[in-house]
């Protein structure tokens, strides 16, 4: 796979450090808005990221501005989501190429958009239980979970 990845994280990072073990490759860059030494990250998000490929984090601000973004991000680069709990800017969405990975069928079920879709669904009412669980990737822009979906996959 020859092009430029930056993942972004606001969590644990583990999701990076899955797919990164299952596809052979790490993220050329990876940036999270957990501040430096936090407890709740991936024993392995921050070793083997930095003995594989000789980089280290980045941490940034808990909300980056558009400035921000721009210092981080690589006009060519692929940039992806993995609970990523910041909206980036239409301005940014429009000049990146960025996708976002999110846990919910937004297409049959608009109201899974935003946060914690998982909450939604495990507090929903038995007899008004969601038929069907799964995610998609989308193309991230201005509106949240609004762009165009790429993948989804449901079970």
């Amino acid at each position: 796979m020859n092009f430029n990845w930056i993942a972004l994280f606001s969590h644990t990072g583990s999701d990076i450090y899955n797919i990164s073990e299952k596809i052979g490759r790490w993220p050329d860059k990876i940036i999270t808005n957990k501040p430096p030494g936090s407890e709740d990250l991936h024993e392995g998000i921050i070793s083997r990221f930095a003995s594989e490929t000789g980089q280290e984090l980045i941490y940034t601000a808990d909300k980056p501005t558009t400035t921000a973004y721009r210092q981080l991000f690589n006009e060519d680069s692929l940039i992806t989501l993995h609970g990523w709990m910041r909206v980036i800017p239409g301005s940014i969405c429009e000049e990146y190429n960025i996708y976002n990975l999110h846990p919910g069928l937004i297409r049959q079920y608009p109201e899974l958009k935003g946060k914690d879709p998982q909450k939604k669904v495990v507090s929903t009412p038995d007899e008004e239980r969601y038929k069907k669980v799964g995610c998609v990737i989308h193309k991230a822009v201005k509106e949240v979970d609004d762009g165009k979906i790429i993948m989804e996959r449901s079970s």
